[in-house]
């Protein structure tokens, strides 16, 4: 029925990163030289050292890690969302190049939010609706071609009848001072469910890789105070509670 499942891998990231980050900060206040250095980090546990830097908030040491996801099964209207974290680099499967893939059933493929999912009159207006757009699609593609405009040409302009509900790939890579501000934005309640939950998994994968530097990321209400005000969710405790579950 045009649903994909969410898809998110970390495909890279910068080897040993918390070293990397010890290095950088022990830098600043060091006389010895990078490579005595470098041998004096790399024989001691530097848990202890880059949680200090964390509660003392001194961050730009941790911007020399960075984190490469591969996301799959999003829509485009999550990935809108996405590339408006500015200190981040984006590829994006393009709608002019790649006529738009289709289902078993012969529709695009295409997200379902929950809320339209779950209810079965909303879900076949929401089917009809994406069936008409991927007709809307082929005939005008077709057509294009014959006057034409071929290939890409065709696509470029085809796909402005396109809904933001067709699913998206895309490749990421934030640093980890990012990171922590996309957690902090994207894993509040008050975020739209499907960035929230790219978000989410997104946290999970990095905390494998650099506990200490993630160990408290999450929504803004995890470590401090809600700055929602009004439009607070009202439920920081379960927050706090299921960011905090490893610790």
């Amino acid at each position: 029925m045009g649903e994909t499942k969410l898809k998110v891998m970390l495909l890279r990231h910068t080897p040993l990163p918390e070293e990397l980050v010890a290095m950088a900060a022990k830098l600043c206040y060091s006389p010895s030289d990078v490579e005595g250095l470098k041998r004096k980090i790399t024989k001691k546990d530097q848990r202890g050292f880059i949680q200090k830097l964390m509660d003392m908030g001194h961050l730009s040491p941790i911007e020399h890690s960075s984190f490469t996801f591969a996301i799959e099964g999003i829509s485009r209207a999550c990935s809108h969302q996405l590339v408006r974290h500015r200190l981040a680099s984006y590829s994006q499967q393009s709608q002019r190049y790649v006529a738009m893939q289709t289902g078993e059933d012969g529709t695009l493929d295409y997200i379902v939010p929950p809320s339209i999912g779950s209810d079965d009159a909303l879900k076949k207006i929401f089917n009809d609706f994406m069936k008409e757009a991927q007709a809307t699609y082929a005939l005008i593609s077709k057509r294009l071609n014959e006057l034409g405009y071929e290939g890409e040409s065709g696509n470029q302009d085809a796909r402005f009848v396109l809904p933001n509900a067709c699913e998206t790939k895309i490749i990421v890579t934030m640093n980890a001072r990012e990171l922590l501000h996309f957690f902090r934005q994207r894993c509040c309640n008050r975020a739209q469910w499907e960035i929230h939950a790219v978000a989410d998994e997104m946290l999970r994968l990095v905390q494998t890789v650099s506990p200490t530097i993630f160990a408290i990321a999450g929504p803004e209400c995890v470590s401090g105070s809600c700055n929602e005000g009004a439009m607070a969710c009202g439920k920081i405790t379960d927050v706090r509670s299921k960011y905090r579950i490893s610790q």
